[in-house]
């Protein structure tokens, strides 16, 4: 029995955050406003959130809160403090999309497309490795409905076009590529820096005004 009591207070309490959850959703969607037949505006949500927020702050004030409950009420209300200017900004905006669930679809289109060429799951190294030309052509298979449409579209690009845009696409896959070297692998990366500027020193001589500051062993 003492255990049933002890599961049920549980159940309660995680019944009430996911509560809290809903009503967030509900009141950033613009369901409340729409329901109570006004309009969906930055102006409109941001003071139904902020009395959201403020209720949240009263509540805990309770001194029956446990501790976990008040520790995810603490958390949502700190994450929200800091988020508030950016999550108000799409409801006069058409254009701005509310959630990025749209770009996180995109990106999952890629990375499915990459495991049915290699077998691999893992898309990182392939979007490192050919940059944005595989967002390029996701984007337009989604635009067109198919793949020919893409390559026939291509294939009528004129030839110094195409060597154009290449040449910039390589360049900014190159500042890809060292910036993830920087980030990932940052020692090898510096070890070879350090290996090449070794070999040119070794090879060439020194400019006039550097031998001054650097003199040679």
């Amino acid at each position: 029995m003492a255990r049933r009591e002890r599961w049920h207070a549980e159940i309660g309490r995680v019944r009430r955050m996911h509560t809290r959850v809903v009503m967030a959703e509900q009141l950033r969607s613009g369901d409340t406003l729409r329901a109570a037949g006004l309009l969906v505006t930055n102006a409109t949500v941001g003071q139904r959130v902020d009395d959201w927020c403020a209720a949240l702050r009263q509540q805990l004030t309770d001194a029956g809160l446990s501790s976990t409950e008040r520790r995810c009420l603490e958390h949502v209300v700190h994450v929200t403090d800091n988020m508030r200017p950016q999550l108000i900004q799409c409801y006069d905006l058409p254009s701005l999309p509310r959630t990025n669930n749209d770009m996180e679809g995109f990106i999952r289109a890629i990375k499915t497309r990459y495991r049915r060429i290699s077998g691999r799951k893992n898309g990182n190294r392939y979007l490192v490795r050919y940059g944005r030309r595989v967002a390029y052509y996701e984007a337009g298979v989604r635009m067109t409905g198919e793949s020919h449409a893409i390559e026939a579209c291509v294939g009528r690009v004129p030839h110094d076009r195409w060597r154009t845009a290449r040449a910039e696409q390589r360049r900014c896959q190159e500042e890809q590529l060292k910036q993830y070297r920087v980030r990932h692998r940052r020692q090898p990366f510096l070890t070879g820096l350090e290996a090449r500027w070794a070999e040119t020193t070794h090879c060439t001589g020194l400019l006039p005004w550097l031998k001054k500051i650097w003199p040679r062993p």
